[in-house]
């Protein structure tokens, strides 16, 4: 299933997911990473969105996602190794 926007799609309202008893928008995968003033900030896929509609994120607001944060990190630190 393809993620990106093809012309004439009709856009669907993603689904939102229970966290910690509040209705929250869950992030399929984080795709980069880069530092600003010293703080780590995630490019990241929400779940049941487009392409499009990725964001950056400052790792602070990313607490219910550590786990995606870590496979990140691990698969960047794999590549290098490479």
């Amino acid at each position: 299933m393809s993620q990106e926007q093809v012309e004439g799609q009709k856009k669907i309202s993603p689904s939102l997911v229970e966290i910690d008893k509040e209705k929250k928008y869950k992030v399929e995968k984080i795709l980069n990473r880069q530092d600003v003033r010293g703080k780590p900030k995630y490019f990241m896929r929400w779940k049941e969105y487009i392409a499009e509609e990725d964001t950056w994120d400052m790792l602070e607001n990313l607490k219910n996602t550590m786990k995606l944060v870590e496979e990140f990190g691990k698969d960047i630190r794999e590549k290098e190794i490479k």
